[in-house]
């Protein structure tokens, strides 16, 4: 798939969501005609599949970046949620949240590859959890507690809430990452 093509229609589809884009939008956007638009894709809604795949991919590969920077896991813990929830991006929201929330519950495919991306970013925070000392059983319902406080933050983000609001929601990690060493 042609990389600037695919790159185009994320834009379309972060900017109007699936619903409401249109097949005209894509094709004007991506620069190609109908039948090259089939013909490369095969559906608007493979496209989209693909759009959200290299978004989540994207993102990941810079999250293993950070998970395996020198930092103290815990700090690592504290650099990936920061990436994931960008409180300073704006009110576009998350390309892969935004997605998930409109077409989950009646797109099998997306809300497979949804689960699928939670659970290898859950496991990367598990992960720096239990290396900053946290049992197996506590890093796993501590990941899951962080990553819905993004995930909120990310939502209210889009709603429009100041950054410093934003900021404060995510310090609300800290809570859960204060004393990793009596938690064990």
């Amino acid at each position: 798939m042609p990389a600037k093509a695919l790159r185009d229609a994320l834009n379309v589809f972060w900017d109007k969501g699936y619903q409401a884009t249109s097949l005209d939008d894509l094709t004007a956007a991506m620069h190609l005609s109908r039948s090259s638009f089939y013909a490369c894709f095969g559906s608007k809604h493979a496209v989209m599949m693909a759009a959200v795949e290299l978004y989540a991919d994207e993102l990941f590969t810079r999250l293993e970046a950070l998970a395996a920077s020198s930092m103290p896991a815990i700090e690592s813990v504290h650099a990936v949620l920061a990436a994931i929830a960008e409180v300073d991006a704006g009110r576009r929201g998350c390309f892969f949240v935004n997605c998930v929330t409109e077409l989950a519950p009646h797109d099998p495919a997306l809300a497979t590859f949804g689960q699928d991306h939670v659970a290898r970013t859950s496991a990367l925070v598990i992960g720096l959890l239990e290396r900053a000392g946290l049992t197996p059983e506590l890093a796993q319902t501590r990941a899951a507690a962080l990553l819905a406080l993004v995930i909120g933050t990310i939502t209210l983000r889009k709603a429009g809430l100041p950054v410093p609001a934003l900021q404060t929601i995510l310090g609300q990690a800290q809570l859960l990452l204060a004393d990793t060493t009596s938690a064990t």
